[in-house]
């Protein structure tokens, strides 16, 4: 017995048929959508300025946040990062490792 399986993609958009899954990741996250021809582009018209000016995430900045590739923080910038979480109401403790998400927060806003 013969059996054929056939996937149809359906426009995230619009409900049409769909052509493509086209994969993109902004903050952090990773996202997928299937797109038509016609909608694809429009998503990479968009997006074309920001990728013309935006620089390649590599190895380095994966390794910088990876672990055991990170360098030891001085104790003047863990301690200018201690005053700024605490001014703005960001849990820290007042020795030890910093929190990853507190020193994000920290380069983000600097």
């Amino acid at each position: 017995m013969a059996k054929q399986i056939q996937e149809i993609l359906i426009d995230d958009l619009d409900g049409g048929e769909a052509n493509e899954t086209v994969s993109f990741a902004i903050d952090g996250s990773s996202y997928e959508i299937d797109l038509s021809d016609l909608n694809a582009k429009k998503l990479r018209d968009a997006l074309t300025p920001f990728v013309q000016n935006a620089r390649r995430a590599g190895a380095a900045s994966t390794r910088r946040r990876g672990r055991g590739g990170s360098r030891a923080m001085s104790r003047e910038k863990s301690s200018e990062i201690r005053q700024w979480a605490k001014a703005h109401g960001l849990p820290v403790s007042e020795r030890g490792r910093i929190a990853s998400t507190v020193v994000e927060k920290y380069e983000a806003a600097h």
